[in-house]
């Protein structure tokens, strides 16, 4: 359930950061948020 959360977060959080505009920047902004969500969720 925590990657399910993580992935949506960090989809949203790409989204908003890229504008939408280019799909690239979305789906690397999306590796790199999921990758640091996974130290955030590791914590609690």
């Amino acid at each position: 359930m925590q990657k399910l959360i993580r992935a949506i977060v960090a989809y949203w959080g790409a989204r908003k950061m890229s504008g939408g505009r280019c799909g690239c920047m979305t789906i690397i902004l999306f590796i790199i948020l999921y990758w640091l969500l996974g130290y955030v969720f590791e914590l609690f």
